[in-house]
């Protein structure tokens, strides 16, 4: 009898392993097939020494779409200098291309042009509903396997996108997953809810498939010129006597219109100081300045902007002016980085500088403030920061920073300064790198003369122009390994 056990073992061995297999096949999600993995490779800028650069690499999640469409975040595709997918979580790796992506709304198609890797593969249902008992799913790949986690919806409300300053619906969920805000997929009943865009602590942040299907729509027909907003500032109307100053009665609803600055795009504002805004596209506004939306409930109504409307669009507003109601109409203006002082983001360009004799000059941006780390609006210098309240100018469309002082013997006495903005160079209004480099073919008796934005600080740097300024320039670039003395915009001729 003692040689049959050893053979009952192996039996046994042998038969279980292939039943757990084949179980673990029958209970295969069908997501499997409609879930990838994305590889991004892309070019890291130092802008605090914006000569440097570095490379870095990260996974995100895509869900496949009809037409050899993956969906994906705009997040970390800027400066892209390869895409890779991968399937089923694991083995061979394709290559990528991104077909489409709009930064602003942090929203990409990443397509490969070869049939077989779209074998096996099974678009997915982009929309759906919450369920009741608000209980969502969300998933990715990982470590070969396509991880599960369970969520609880919270909310869907208006914030400023991830990658923008521009207010559109998020979906909120709670979960215990960790490390999410990759373009993760939450789900339920077997649609595609959305893409995670973010995640502090437990709560995930998700772009919703009704906005992203709108997008897609409109691309498709040739409708989508990227997204507009509001550009005028308001607020509630919960104090009644403001309501009655204005001569508004009745119960009380609508905001009041605070500020109204200039529009990017030149067209006249419809829109003044004072004005009640009652009305949005239809939709009654309270005095909290929310709207009751089919889909999500109470939104605020900087969601009208971009609810089946983009840049371009015509809005139709009630609105009570000079106690009587009037109606208007609003074009959206195109929400572009540019449109602040200060722009918010530089996408796919390298940094721009230019080095006079150790003196570095850059443009003044939210990409080089974020230098300072991930807590940068509390850490980078206040007097910096305190140029997001200024709107740009005619004159002064944007800034430029004299950021840093490279010692060298030609600018002994101006080696400690840094974090300056540039007002004038020998006469001439600076706002751009070019400016600065016109002016600099100008030179006032012979010194380069660098009048500064008054501050507790320097007023003004004198340098002597000429041969000197071209050595000292030379000995910088040489003994701190730079190549050239300037960029601008991608390009170094």
């Amino acid at each position: 009898m003692k040689p049959l056990l050893p053979l009952l073992l192996i039996c046994f061995a042998t038969v279980f392993p292939s039943q757990a297999l084949d179980r673990r096949r029958a209970q295969a999600s069908p997501w499997e097939q409609s879930v990838v993995t994305l590889e991004v490779s892309r070019k890291q800028y130092d802008y605090y020494q914006p000569w440097t650069r570095k490379t870095s690499r990260v996974q995100k999640t895509g869900l496949v779409l009809a037409d050899h469409q993956i969906l994906t975040t705009a997040d970390e595709l800027f400066d892209r200098t390869l895409v890779r997918l991968q399937k089923g979580g694991r083995g061979r790796w394709w290559q990528g291309v991104v077909s489409w992506i709009d930064y602003h709304a942090n929203l990409a198609l990443v397509t490969n042009s070869e049939e077989g890797f779209w074998q096996e593969l099974k678009p997915a249902t982009l929309g759906g509903t919450v369920p009741d008992d608000g209980t969502l799913q969300i998933l990715r790949w990982r470590e070969g396997n396509l991880e599960n986690r369970r969520a609880e919806f919270t909310q869907v409300t208006v914030r400023e996108g991830q990658l923008a300053a521009i207010n559109q619906p998020v979906l909120e969920a709670d979960s215990d997953i960790q490390n999410a805000g990759w373009s993760e997929i939450i789900t339920a009943n077997s649609h595609a809810l959305g893409i995670l865009s973010a995640q502090e602590g437990r709560m995930c942040t998700a772009i919703p498939a009704a906005f992203i299907l709108s997008i897609l729509e409109a691309r498709k027909q040739d409708r989508y010129h990227g997204l507009g907003y509001f550009h005028f500032y308001w607020q509630g109307s919960q104090n009644p006597a403001s309501l009655a100053r204005l001569k508004l009665a009745g119960e009380p609803r609508g905001v009041i219109v605070s500020s109204v600055p200039d529009r990017p795009d030149g067209v006249d504002q419809v829109i003044r100081t004072q004005d009640v805004i009652l009305n949005i596209d239809g939709f009654d506004l309270d005095i909290q300045g929310d709207y009751l939306d089919p889909d999500y409930g109470n939104l605020m109504l900087e969601n009208l902007a971009t609810r089946n409307k983009w840049a371009g669009d015509d809005v139709k507003m009630q609105i009570w002016r000079d106690g009587k109601q009037t109606n208007v109409v609003y074009r959206l203006p195109k929400f572009e980085y540019s449109v602040s002082l200060v722009p918010a983001a530089t996408y796919d360009q390298e940094p721009e500088y230019l080095i006079l004799g150790g003196l570095v000059f850059q443009p003044l941006t939210d990409s080089y403030l974020q230098s300072w780390g991930t807590d940068w609006r509390h850490r980078s210098p206040f007097r910096l920061n305190f140029y997001h309240n200024d709107p740009p100018a005619k004159d002064r469309p944007a800034l430029i920073l004299m950021s840093q002082v490279l010692p060298d013997a030609f600018n002994i006495g101006y080696q400690d300064q840094k974090w300056l903005v540039v007002d004038k160079v020998n006469g001439q209004r600076i706002s751009r790198l070019a400016d600065l480099r016109q002016a600099l073919d100008k030179p006032v008796d012979g010194f380069h003369v660098i009048e500064l934005v008054q501050s507790d600080s320097l007023r003004r740097i004198v340098l002597t122009a000429g041969e000197n300024e071209k050595e000292a320039t030379t000995r910088v670039l040489k003994r701190y390994g730079i190549d050239e003395p300037y960029h601008f915009s991608g390009k170094t001729d």
